[in-house]
């Protein structure tokens, strides 16, 4: 199973973005999917999550201002991201993995497929 993310790049602070993530066949709509970000000399941090079933969590440092959702039909997820500040910089990551996962969806290592990654860079 391939991810393969876009809509990274470069925007001012308090400007948008929007991430894809597209995956093959209905891998979207059968697995819990998940967007992580690293930001340079920092650790790798969960952003957001959509459970196959419809709930989605968020990082406390992005609630309010990024929203992901999920296209079943065309598979693939999105982050929407608002209000983009500097420390939003990173490469955001695209993951996925099983729906009967129980474990924390801010867990990188519980994810078994993940994108390549796309920069998102935020000027001040």
């Amino acid at each position: 199973v391939h991810l393969v993310e876009s809509g990274g790049g470069s925007v001012q602070a308090g400007g948008s973005l929007r991430l894809s993530c597209t995956a093959s066949g209905s891998f979207v709509a059968t697995h819990c999917m998940g967007w992580f970000r690293q930001a340079p000399g920092k650790e790798r941090e969960g952003v957001a999550t959509a459970d196959s079933d419809g709930p989605t969590m968020y990082a406390a440092s992005v609630k309010g201002r990024f929203t992901i959702s999920r296209d079943n039909a065309r598979n693939t997820v999105y982050l929407q991201m608002n209000s983009l500040k500097p420390e939003d910089t990173a490469i955001y990551y695209c993951a996925a993995r099983s729906a009967t996962d129980n474990r924390e969806w801010w867990l990188g290592e519980s994810y078994n497929y993940w994108g390549q990654g796309t920069q998102v860079t935020v000027a001040s």
